[in-house]
């Protein structure tokens, strides 16, 4: 299993000025808690199953199996 940064260096950069703006809540999601929090809940839960292979919500992240 690997997590990687998508392989697009524009949506990269745009996502990571978009944690910058909201102190390092998804700039995707309107909701500001600990589990919005970059690397958020979600994600955290995908990486943990075997099976999932695909980007976080906001397409920073790429999990490989």
């Amino acid at each position: 299993m690997k997590v990687r940064f998508n392989e697009d260096p524009e949506i990269v950069n745009t996502v990571k000025a978009g944690l910058e703006r909201t102190g390092g809540y998804c700039p995707c999601r309107l909701e500001r808690s600990e589990d919005t929090k970059c690397v958020c809940r979600e994600f955290r839960e995908q990486i943990r199953d075997p099976e999932f292979e695909g980007y976080c919500h906001c397409l920073l992240y790429y999990k490989e199996k």
